[in-house]
This record gives structure tokens, sequence and C-alpha cells, in this order.
């Protein structure tokens, strides 16, 4: 537990939540900001920064975990998809430094996150260059 991080903090029960789900390793609770009803966040109960820092022991469980929790916002939003999302590091919009995955229930014609970026336009040439810099880092 890190001492001035608000998600070890929930944890500990130092601040309350709106628990949806708890077990030994993750914690579910509501979004006390949402973007949307039902906006629901997703932690591991072991402190790491971002997914980058996840030990894989951790990453592993947070798989089933996301998909238990995304069906029971669905099913109980009626929502006819899920959106899920997470960010790593400042410049991705990361805001506090315990991983964690936003779960969002989404409706056909809802308009939310329809303000996407363009896309580039990219030689298929450079595009796999980008997957060989990509490899050599693995």
């Amino acid at each position: 537990m890190e001492n001035d991080c608000i998600f070890c903090k929930i944890i500990a029960g130092e601040i309350p939540s709106c628990k949806v789900y708890e077990d030994d390793n993750f914690l579910a609770f509501m979004d006390i900001n949402p973007a949307v009803r039902g906006h629901t966040l997703v932690i591991p109960k072991h402190h790491c920064r971002n997914l980058l820092d996840t030990p894989d022991n951790v990453g592993a469980g947070f798989y089933p975990v996301l998909k238990k929790v995304s069906l029971s916002v669905k099913a109980a939003f009626r929502a006819e998809g899920i959106y899920m999302f997470q960010q790593n590091e400042p410049a991705s919009g990361q805001e506090v430094f315990h991983s964690h995955v936003h779960i969002i229930p989404r409706y056909k014609n809802d308009d939310f996150g329809k303000h996407n970026p363009p896309r580039l336009k990219v030689e298929i040439s450079e595009i796999a260059k980008d997957a060989e810099s990509i490899k050599k880092n693995i």
C-alpha cells in the first residue's frame, strides 16, 4: 500500500466507496465522477503504478475479473456494449497512479466517445517497419 494513493486508501477502507465486487486480489467500485451511469473501476489490491508496472501474476488475474464485472454492468444497465479503457503515464491522461481499468456501459446511439482523432494514412511498408521496431523490444 502506498500512503498517498487514493485507491490504496479505498482498498484499506480509509476512504468510502460503492463497491460492486471484491475478492482477495481485486476490487471493483463505482467511479465517483462518472462519464455515464454505471461507470465502474476495477483495480488490483496490489499497488502498481499502471499496467506497465503490474506484475505478471497480478495481471493474469485481471481479465477474469474484468469480464465478470463487465457482464454485470452490461446486465444492470441494459447496455448494448461495454467500453473499457486504461491509461499508462501522464502523457496518456493517467491521473491516478494505481493500475485500473474503466468499464463504461454503451448504447448504440449514445454519442459517447465518438470524437476520436482522425486515422493516419501510412504506407504498409512503414507499418511493417514499425512492427519490426516493436518486435525488437519484446
